[in-house]
């Protein structure tokens, strides 16, 4: 049982003792400097506490400079210099999109076994993070519903860990102009096969060859690496259980923002830093939480949405919370390739066959 002292230490830096040792260890050499004449140089622990502090609380510099002893000044130095850190020793380890047939395969095959949604490779969705309006920017930065933000885009794995992000594009960019513009889209779509994802191949208990790819909202544009929903009019009964078994998928991406936010309070404030600063605090948000989800993978589980044995969705704790706003779309937009209407389609009367339903769709969608 955890002593109060240790509970007092998770919440003020969100890692649990062991992974902040190893977070420490690996960073130190990144951050410490040498003693002068006249000044003693801060030990790497404390602009580690410092910096965790700030990612779970979001409190503000004086704030932290009363708890910690720090000129604010510094405090703002020494944030920058600690998420460089953690970035430089982690990022290319915990955050990186896959690049190998094994990769993509490994996690196409997790979502079929969690989430019955076969050959899907991750989950797209993006989110608006809030920021002070930058200086001299006028209304970049201003988003649909009002206030200045940076966009965090995010492709999760059915295990609500990041594969690719997507931080710092203006709040007044959708989410369908940010991911056609990214490498993210580029790769899946490349006649090339860039990102050497899976050959087609048929899906359990059936003949036909399908492609793997990743599933979103209607923000995208659906084509054969994207699956989107059928829009809701005039839908009939395979489209329906299509929807209900996408959204089972795309569940995952919505509660790895919901974690991520819960943990790093930071992202659920105004960020009052320049924008440079706020993409570098944002991805050191999401490389933490995804070492937590590697080395500690159970941290979560009460976190996150749940389903009883009736299949019904007990919500996550993170939903009785503040949570990151959903980027601008226009909903009703339906634009797309034949192919990917087509394999949509084909997916919609595959998930009311034998080969591919599930016994508890049908009461699902009523």
């Amino acid at each position: 049982m955890k002593t109060e002292d240790e509970k007092a230490f998770f919440n003020s830096t969100r890692l649990p003792r062991g992974l902040y040792d190893e977070v420490l260890r690996r960073v130190e050499g990144r951050i410490e400097k040498k003693d002068t004449w006249y000044r003693t140089s801060l030990p790497p622990g404390l602009k580690l506490s410092i910096t965790l502090q700030h990612l779970a609380c979001g409190d503000n510099y004086p704030s932290l400079s009363y708890n910690f002893r720090v000129a604010p000044n510094t405090i703002s130095l020494i944030i920058n210099e600690v998420c460089d850190a953690i970035k430089a020793e982690f990022a290319a380890e915990v955050i990186q999109c896959p690049t190998t047939t094994e990769e993509w395969t490994a996690i196409a095959e997790q979502f079929e076994k969690r989430w019955q949604f076969p050959h899907c490779c991750g989950a797209l969705d993006g989110k608006h993070v809030a920021v002070t309006c930058p200086w001299n920017t006028g209304s970049e930065y201003r988003n649909y519903k009002g206030f200045f933000s940076i966009v965090l885009m995010a492709l999760v794995d059915a295990d609500y860990k990041f594969l690719w992000i997507d931080v710092g594009s203006d709040g007044s960019s959708n989410d369908a102009s940010i991911y056609n513009g990214s490498e993210l889209k580029e790769g899946l779509e490349s006649p090339n096969n860039i990102f050497n994802l899976p050959e087609e191949k048929s899906l359990p208990g059936d003949d036909v060859p399908v492609p793997y790819y990743i599933v979103g909202d209607n923000a995208f544009g659906i084509n054969k690496s994207l699956m989107n929903p059928f829009l809701i009019r005039n839908m009939e009964h395979h489209d329906r259980i299509f929807n209900y078994r996408l959204s089972r998928a795309r569940r995952v991406v919505e509660n790895a923002f919901g974690i991520l936010a819960h943990k790093f309070r930071v992202l659920l404030r105004t960020m009052n830093q320049r924008p440079g600063t706020c993409r570098k605090i944002i991805t050191t948000c999401v490389i933490l939480h995804n070492l937590i989800r590697l080395r500690y993978p159970a941290t979560h589980n009460n976190m996150m949405d749940l389903e009883e044995q009736n299949l019904n969705v007990i919500p996550g704790a993170w939903r009785n919370d503040k949570v990151l706003l959903d980027v601008y779309h226009e909903r009703a937009r339906n634009t797309g390739t034949q192919e990917g209407r087509q394999i949509r389609r084909y997916l919609g009367h595959y998930f009311t066959s034998k080969a591919g339903s599930v016994p508890w769709q049908d009461k699902m969608i009523l």
